[in-house]
């Protein structure tokens, strides 16, 4: 279907699901083309973002917190290891756990990508349907349900 045919469509006849599979493909595809230069992709972001929040994590929380498998975090975290962005230390508290964090270049190189991001976000955002912060309360749980919804299964 061609973007001009999507237009036309009548947004109620469109699963919520496909909306929010197309945002989030379009997003990616966007972050992807722009962090190139970056030298990262937009899952690495992801997780640099992860890392960023909580310094000193194991390779599972992330996996866990992003909802990756833990096969594609390690290959990210081996990735990004060999470019300098993050470091991965022993946890001596459970020497089978790696703690991750990250370094001043896997720090600047967040900071380039969320203004990327941001960017993204301010360019297809439009004010004018919905307070932006009202928006993402409500993406939030709509993930939030969804995510309990496949734990309790």
């Amino acid at each position: 279907m061609s973007l001009e045919e999507f237009k036309q469509l009548d947004a109620s006849v469109l699963p919520i699901g496909k909306l929010i599979s197309m945002i989030s493909r379009s997003q990616i595809i966007y972050l992807n083309h722009h962090l190139k230069d970056l030298d990262i992709n937009s899952t690495q972001l992801h997780l640099l973002f992860e890392i960023s929040h909580q310094n000193n994590i194991n390779q599972d929380s992330i996996a866990s917190r992003c909802n990756f498998n833990k096969g594609a975090v390690a290959r990210s975290i081996k990735k990004m290891e060999d470019k300098d962005l993050i470091v991965r230390e022993i946890d001596e508290n459970n020497r089978r756990q790696n703690k991750i964090s990250l370094t001043p270049k896997g720090k600047e190189i967040m900071k380039k990508g969320i203004e990327i991001l941001n960017k993204w976000e301010k360019e297809v955002f439009n004010n004018d349907i919905i307070d932006d912060r009202t928006f993402k309360n409500v993406l939030k749980e709509i993930a939030i349900n969804a995510i309990e919804l496949n734990e309790g299964e």
